[in-house]
């Protein structure tokens, strides 16, 4: 899901100059978080023209918020772009939009948000296939979201580098990260994202040649995937129970 973060409103002063600069900045403000808003909601619709749209409307908030100085919000909103052309198949964009928000975040001591954009700079890295790279982003987010104490991101997080060492056949490995995600999606209450990681051991388990532990978690997947109404994943999850009978 898209990040959002606060929108700065600007502060208003004693001095006829600055309260009229004040004036201007909470003007700029206000209508930055209505490109922004409307940004975030064109994606809801699924499609590429919607994505495209979100895209547009980012960028008119990001040269609004750059406008004023907001640069919270200027990190939140390249963060956003990033995301929406991850979801386009367009890498090399998400990966810039991400890798101008990093130092912003570090900037406004935004720690839990730069964790947010190292996994996603990560995952962009995944998708290209340079699985090193993403393990060193997502093992520099490690660190960052433990000191937050955001345990949901953890869990995605250590999800991630297990899924890349999966990648990289180091099955072990991927297993000792799976299971230490695996407790804290419990904890959080995400059950989605539970099935996936169980899912994911029920890979590794398969990998190994362990099938009878294959199909234990298999099968605990599949209640939490029906419970959710997640159909397509339900069928992919019978199937991977069929390929180990």
């Amino acid at each position: 899901s898209l990040l959002v973060g606060a929108v700065t409103q600007g502060s208003r002063s004693a001095a006829d100059s600055q309260f009229a600069s004040a004036q201007t900045q909470h003007r700029s403000g206000g209508a930055a978080r209505k490109k922004f808003d409307e940004g975030g909601a064109a994606p809801d619709q699924g499609t590429a023209e919607s994505l495209r749209l979100a895209v547009k409307k980012y960028e008119e908030a990001l040269s609004l918020w750059r406008a004023i100085g907001d640069r919270r919000s200027e990190a939140i909103t390249l963060n956003n772009i990033g995301l929406v052309y991850y979801s386009l198949g367009e890498n090399q964009k998400a990966l810039d939009c991400h890798t101008k928000a990093l130092p912003l975040r570090r900037a406004v001591g935004d720690r839990n948000g730069e964790a947010a954009t190292l996994n996603n700079i990560g995952l962009v890295h995944y998708s290209l296939g340079d699985y090193r790279k993403a393990l060193d982003f997502f093992t520099r987010a490690l660190p960052l979201l433990r000191a937050a104490g955001d345990r949901r991101l953890e869990a995605i997080t250590l999800n991630n580098i297990g899924e890349v060492y999966r990648s990289l056949g180091e099955n072990q490995k991927s297993l000792g990260f799976y299971n230490q995600a695996l407790p804290l999606r419990r904890a959080v209450g995400d059950r989605n994202g539970e099935a996936t990681t169980l899912n994911n051991i029920g890979l590794v388990h398969y990998s190994l040649g362990d099938n009878q532990k294959s199909i234990d978690y298999y099968n605990q997947a599949l209640p939490l995937l029906r419970a959710g109404g997640d159909r397509n994943r339900e069928a992919k999850t019978l199937d991977n129970i069929g390929l180990v009978y």
